[in-house]
């Protein structure tokens, strides 16, 4: 009798964890002894390694990507009656965020080949009341900058990156989260930079907007207990903070090992002719460096495809199954079916894959076989 298949989960932090597993232990054993938990050394050493990382002065710890976003917002002044201009094919917290902040999304289509916000659709959405842009880097791939920040520059906006899924990523040999006047990164347990729980980081070259995030972050204050500004509490604590320090020291290596695991699921896919246009690869921007937070491929006939792999164990994912303009939620912006459709279509198609730094190449084999050999066998019965 044979014996049956190990899984392979769509995600695994806990691998993540057992690969670094005494220097973790280390990390949260020193906070541990120390005794201080909230906003600390920990915290303060991390806040300047990450924004060194990313080429800027300037990182405050927050308590999630969405805080991050928010907070930023709140700290430029956007509120009531300001418009931000941002994609529809994203994770809802980048709008959520943005209401709020008690501003409007003013949502923008994506490309076809890239995932990311298409500047040739991003002129239409500026009006007298757009505040900023939020370009965000999808799945691990640098929006198109270059033209995104030329919009900006000509109507004076600021560009404020979300980089929730993009550690590491760089567009033009620079890393994304230093175009913009502000960044914002989660570090949520499934990133390719991720806590083991919740958190987040704004970084930035503005000394002013970032001691104003400082207050936002914790009551306004800048003496405790004394308020200067309305705040709220989103603190990074120190046991994250400690162990996203040992896992920065080796994210550099961990996204190499994404794209080369990247790499070998195209290669087996491309390589198939069955698959040749029932499953499409993603797309690498040129001049830009994705970091695969997701390995995402397109089909037609995608939920056919996601349980045909979870019948033989393998985990999948849809990032994401519904725009926000056609969500509940998100009715009120008054977007109906058709009005942005290259997310609508990406919607019903897309479908993210097993990756994570310790996947083997033997597993990234098992599931690019069981795609080919499941189209093979759909193209067998229609002849």
């Amino acid at each position: 009798m044979q014996a049956p298949t190990e899984a392979v989960p769509q995600a695994d932090p806990g691998a993540n964890y057992r690969a670094h597993r005494a220097e973790i232990d280390a990390a949260v054993a020193r906070v541990l002894e120390r005794g201080r938990y909230i906003l600390g050394p920990e915290v303060e050493a991390f806040e300047a390694e990450f924004a060194a990382s990313c080429g800027v002065a300037c990182g405050i710890g927050v308590g999630s990507g969405t805080e991050a976003l928010t907070l930023a917002l709140r700290a430029a002044g956007i509120g009531a009656g300001d418009e931000l201009s941002t994609v529809t094919h994203t994770a809802v917290a980048t709008v959520a965020a943005i209401e709020l902040a008690g501003a409007r999304p003013v949502l923008v289509d994506v490309e076809p080949d890239f995932y990311t916000l298409d500047p040739d659709r991003l002129e239409d959405a500026i009006t007298p009341h757009t505040r900023a842009i939020i370009p965000v880097h999808l799945y691990g791939q640098p929006a198109d900058l270059a033209p995104i920040l030329d919009c900006a520059h000509r109507h004076g906006l600021m560009l404020i990156e979300d980089a929730a899924q993009a550690h590491g990523a760089r567009y033009h040999d620079r890393a994304v989260g230093a175009w913009g006047d502000v960044a914002c990164f989660s570090f949520y347990p499934t990133k390719n930079l991720g806590a083991l729980g919740d958190g987040g980081m704004v970084i930035t070259d503005d000394a002013r907007l970032a001691e104003r995030i400082r207050l936002l972050r914790q009551y306004g204050w800048r003496e405790r207990y004394v308020s200067e500004v309305s705040g709220l509490n989103s603190r990074l604590d120190e046991l994250q903070a400690a162990v996203l320090r040992v896992k920065l020291c080796h994210l550099e290596e961990e996204n190499e090992r994404r794209r080369a695991l990247a790499r070998l699921y195209t290669a087996f896919l491309t390589g198939a002719t069955a698959t040749s246009s029932a499953v499409i690869p993603p797309a690498e921007r040129p001049d830009a460096r994705h970091v695969y937070h997701l390995y995402v491929v397109r089909c037609a006939e995608r939920d056919r495809l996601q349980a045909a792999l979870k019948g033989q164990g393998i985990g999948t994912g849809v990032h994401y199954p519904v725009p926000v303009h056609r969500q509940p939620a998100y009715r009120h912006l008054g977007l109906g079916s058709g009005t942005l459709p290259v997310s609508e279509r990406l919607a019903g198609e897309v479908l993210s894959l097993p990756l994570y730094p310790e996947l083997s190449d033997e597993q990234v084999e098992r599931v690019a076989q069981a795609i080919v050999d499941g189209e093979q066998g759909t193209l067998d019965e229609l002849h």
